[in-house]
């Protein structure tokens, strides 16, 4: 990697698409595209060499927490878990004490966690940087992936529809930001009650407006869906809703992407979805395994997309 490259980004948190510019955006989509080609040749980086990312999760995961370890193995250093059992957040500890103790024993720190206060506060008292592992109002890292991977399969960003279908909860607030710095045109289908946070949104249309792209939230997810380039869902109830399974299902009856869907998008549009998906609910068996699916391409690029924020930020 280049050294300019690693200089501008050197010790900043990466908490929020939103930010950084475009021009960033891309810088950390062509390193991540760097080390992927590395990666598949067999070219090692030793850039974290020695260094330490330590990983608070208070949510459990496959993508994320695989992703970070291994990336950080590739790329010389070690990760370190840490759940609520094994540190002292789980019995009270202030988030601004964890942040200075950790902050003089490791490298970086990825959080994973429920309250995205807890990532601001945790970035406010911390010397060292923070990464956005999920918080309950954005996925940045997911969105970075989904980028990497409409750019390998569709040469390109700007000028491209996603439309997105389904909860407006953090994968589409990070969606928004993402779209909208690198000129998509994100149209979120989402039914009454469950709509996008109506600043995460405004903020979005006036990043889209600086950059070529387009934010638009409607009712109808066929309206959405017409003439898209790239489909995407999630499931209807995430982590911590589980209890509103029942509800959310009735209220997202008719939010799924599906062979129907397929047919309004355009005829080379992609399908994504940031997993673990819920077969038969927000998206069918056949259109998750068929031709036009590459979300298993979009979950490997988790990997990839992790390892350029690491190596540029720490």
């Amino acid at each position: 990697m280049k050294t300019i490259e690693r200089s501008l980004f050197k010790g900043r948190d990466f908490i929020s698409l939103h930010d950084f510019s475009q021009a960033e955006l891309s810088c950390i989509l062509d390193v991540a595209k760097e080390l992927k080609a590395d990666q598949k040749a067999r070219r090692p980086h030793t850039v974290l060499q020695g260094k330490t990312l330590g990983m608070i999760f208070t949510k459990s995961s496959t993508r994320t927490r695989v992703s970070f370890e291994v990336g950080m193995y590739q790329l010389g250093g070690h990760a370190l878990f840490l759940s609520g059992r094994d540190i002292q957040l789980g019995r009270g500890e202030t988030i601004a004490d964890t942040a200075r103790v950790l902050s003089r024993m490791v490298d970086g720190i990825m959080i994973r966690t429920f309250s995205h206060q807890e990532v601001l506060d945790l970035a406010e008292f911390a010397t060292i940087p923070i990464i956005n592992g999920l918080t309950d109002l954005l996925h940045p890292c997911q969105v970075l992936a989904d980028l990497m991977t409409i750019q390998e399969h569709k040469g390109r960003l700007a000028g491209l529809k996603l439309a997105y279908v389904g909860d407006g909860n953090n994968m589409a607030h990070s969606l928004m930001f993402g779209c909208a710095k690198m000129g998509l045109h994100v149209s979120i289908a989402s039914p009454q009650g469950y709509k996008p946070d109506p600043l995460i949104v405004a903020m979005a249309q006036e990043d889209a407006k600086n950059n070529g792209g387009l934010v638009e939230v409607v009712d109808d997810p066929l309206e959405a869906i017409k003439g898209a380039d790239v489909l995407y869902t999630d499931v209807w109830a995430s982590m911590g809703q589980e209890e509103e399974a029942k509800v959310r299902k009735a209220a997202f009856e008719g939010y799924q992407i599906n062979s129907n869907s397929l047919k309004l998008a355009n005829q080379s549009a992609i399908v994504l979805h940031c997993l673990p998906a819920h077969r038969g609910e927000e998206i069918t068996d056949d259109v998750i395994e068929g031709a036009q699916s590459v979300v298993f391409d979009e979950a490997e690029n988790r990997l990839h997309a992790q390892k350029a924020i690491m190596a540029l930020v720490m």
